[in-house]
C-alpha cells in the first residue's frame, strides 16, 4: 500500500558558492550537517508528456533516506502530494492508477534521468526538533525519450518539517534573500530539466486572451473548469480522500447543468448523450455514498434517544445495515474509474472543451443570453416550489419539494457560470439558491430516512424484535420534514423578496 505525504518546499537559484549561512534564521538552534547522498531518479511520462503538462511527476529514484516510486500530485504553488510506493521493477499499480486520468490509454515511458548530489542541511530548533530540511542539489539531466540532450545545475531546495509551519519557510527566504539568493525560475526539477535538453516539451494550454467575451466563453469557461475539477479529484476519489466522492459528483453535476440551461449556446444534440455519461457517472460516485450520509443521520439520531427507549438491538441492526452498503462500493468505484467508458467520457469531455458545439446565441451578449437562460431556470423554481406547497403534507409534496431542490440547484449553477458576466445580482441569486437547495435538501433527507426507518423497522418485526424505536425515529423524522414545511413559504417569500422574483438581468 502506497503511503501518503504533504510536501511543502521551494527551490532556489544557487551558484557553487553552497549554502548561504542560516543559523541567524529566527528559531534556529543549530544547522546540522547530514552528509551527502547519491540520488539517481527516473521520470516516466507519456511520449507527449501528459503529466508533465499537469505539474505532475511519476519518478523511481534509488540513493537518499525515500528510495523507491514516488508520485508528486499539485495541490498549489510549492505544495505538493506524494505517494510513495516500495522499489520495483515496474511502475506500481496503484500509482498507475493515480495517474491514469491524465495518461488515459497512453504509454507510460522512461523520459527524464536525474542524478544528483544532494548535501543535506538540517535547520532545527533549541529542543533539536527539526524544522526544515535544506540541500544543495548539483543536478546532471539526460533526456531519454524525444531527443539526447543533456543539462546541468545547482540548486537549494528548503522543505519544511511535517507538521510544521509554512510561515517559517518565509524566514528562511529572507535570509536566502539577503545572500543573493532568489525563487528558481522552475516548478520542479523534471519542468527544468525538459526545458535545458533538446526535445519535445510539455503540452501547454492556449493562452487565455483575457476575460471571456461572449456568452460561449463564459459558458466554456465553467465548462472547462468542470472538466478539470473531474480530471484532478481522479486521484482523491482513489485515495479516499475526504469530500473527493462528492466534489466530483458535484462536478458531474454542474456540468450536467450547463449543458441543459445553455442549450442556446451548446447543441444539446451533442451535449446531451455527454450528459447521459455524465449521469452514469454521477450515479456510480453515489453508489455507498448516499447510503452512508444517511446512515451516519440515523445513528446521529439514535444517540440522541433516551436509553430507556431503545428497545431491541435497534444499533446492531443500524450498523449491519451502514457496513452491507459499504461493502463491495469501494472496490466498484474503482472498477469503474479503471473503465474504458470512464476514460472515454474524459477524452470526450476534451474533445468538446477544445471544439465546442456553438450555436448561434454563443456569440451574443453574455448579459443577455445568460441571464435569459438564468430566468427560465428560476422561474420553473418559483413553479415548482407553489405548485409543492399547494399539495397537502404527504408524497405529492415530498415529490414536488424533491423536483424544486434539484431545480434550485440547477439554478444555482447557472448563476455560477454567469457571475463573471453578471455580477452582483448572479452572486445574490447563488447565495439564494444555495440557501434554497440546504432546507430542501434536510426536508428530503428526511423522506429518505422514514423510507429507510420503514424498512429496518419490517425486518425487525420479521424477526421478532420491537419495532418501537423505529417507529420513534420515523415520528421525530416526519417532524422535521414538517418543520421545513412550515420555514418553506417564509424562505421562498423572502427569496423572491430579494431577487424581486426575477433571475438577475
Amino acid at each position: 500500500m502506497a503511503d501518503t505525504k504533504r510536501e511543502i518546499e521551494r527551490k532556489y537559484e544557487s551558484d557553487e558558492s553552497g549554502l548561504p549561512d542560516l543559523t541567524g534564521v529566527a528559531g534556529v538552534a543549530n544547522v546540522v550537517d547530514k552528509g551527502t547522498a547519491e540520488l539517481d531518479a527516473t521520470y516516466h511520462d507519456t511520449s507527449d508528456l501528459r503529466l508533465a503538462s499537469a505539474r505532475v511527476t511519476l519518478r523511481h529514484r534509488t540513493g537518499g533516506t525515500d528510495a523507491g516510486w514516488h508520485l508528486k500530485l499539485p495541490v498549489a504553488p510549492g505544495i505538493r502530494d506524494e505517494i510513495h510506493a516500495p522499489l520495483s521493477d515496474t511502475i506500481p499499480d496503484e500509482l498507475a492508477g493515480l495517474a491514469r486520468s491524465r495518461v488515459r490509454e497512453g504509454r507510460l515511458v522512461p523520459v527524464i534521468r536525474l542524478r544528483t548530489t544532494r548535501d543535506v542541511r538540517h535547520l532545527v530548533d533549541a529542543e533539536g526538533a527539526l524544522l526544515a530540511e535544506v540541500s544543495v542539489d548539483r543536478v546532471r539531466a539526460e533526456r531519454l525519450f524525444g531527443g539526447t540532450g543533456k543539462a546541468q545545475w545547482t540548486e537549494i531546495e528548503v522543505e519544511l518539517a511535517d507538521g510544521g509551519d509554512p510561515a517559517f519557510l518565509d524566514k528562511v527566504e529572507k535570509r536566502l534573500g539577503k545572500a543573493g539568493v532568489r525563487p528558481s525560475k522552475s516548478a520542479s526539477k523534471l519542468a527544468r530539466a525538459l526545458a535545458e535538453t533538446k526535445g519535445g516539451k510539455p503540452r501547454k494550454p492556449k493562452p487565455d486572451s483575457g476575460a471571456p467575451g461572449t456568452a460561449g466563453d463564459h459558458v466554456l469557461a465553467y465548462v472547462r473548469a468542470q472538466r478539470d475539477a473531474i480530471v484532478e479529484l481522479d486521484p482523491a476519489v482513489r485515495l479516499d480522500t475526504e469530500e473527493a466522492v462528492h466534489d466530483m459528483r458535484v462536478a458531474t453535476r454542474r456540468l450536467r447543468s450547463t449543458f441543459r440551461t445553455f442549450g442556446t449556446v451548446l447543441d444539446r444534440e451533442v451535449t446531451d448523450p455527454v450528459a447521459d455519461e455524465l449521469k452514469w457517472l454521477a450515479g456510480e460516485l453515489g453508489v455507498g455514498r448516499d447510503q452512508e450520509v444517511l446512515a451516519e443521520r440515523l445513528m446521529t439520531a439514535l444517540d440522541e434517544v433516551p436509553g430507556p427507549l431503545v428497545s431491541g438491538p435497534v444499533h446492531d441492526r443500524l450498523h449491519a445495515w451502514a457496513e452491507a452498503g459499504e461493502r463491495g462500493s469501494r472496490g466498484r468505484l474503482l472498477g469503474v474509474l479503471d473503465s474504458k467508458r470512464y476514460l472515454a467520457l474524459l477524452d470526450t469531455l476534451d474533445a468538446l472543451a477544445a471544439d465546442p458545439p456553438l450555436r448561434k446565441a454563443a456569440a451574443g451578449n453574455p448579459e443577455k443570453v445568460l441571464a435569459k437562460a438564468v430566468h427560465k431556470d428560476f422561474a420553473k423554481v418559483t413553479g415548482l416550489i407553489e405548485t409543492a406547497m399547494a399539495q397537502p403534507p404527504g408524497h405529492d409534496r415530498d415529490l414536488g419539494l424533491h423536483e424544486a431542490r434539484k431545480k434550485a440547484k440547477r439554478t444555482r449553477y447557472a448563476a455560477e457560470a454567469a457571475r463573471p458576466a453578471l455580477g452582483g445580482p448572479a452572486k445574490s441569486l447563488v447565495k439564494s439558491m444555495k440557501s434554497l437547495q440546504s432546507l430542501l435538501g434536510e426536508h428530503q433527507d428526511s423522506v429518505m430516512a422514514r423510507e429507510t426507518l420503514r424498512e429496518l423497522s419490517a425486518v425487525a418485526h420479521a424477526a421478532g424484535e420491537s419495532a418501537f424505536t423505529y417507529g420513534l425515529l420515523y415520528g421525530r423524522e416526519e417532524g422535521r420534514a414538517a418543520a421545513v414545511e412550515a420555514r418553506t413559504p417564509d424562505a421562498w417569500k423572502e427569496i423572491k423578496k430579494e431577487t424581486g422574483t426575477d433571475a438577475p438581468a
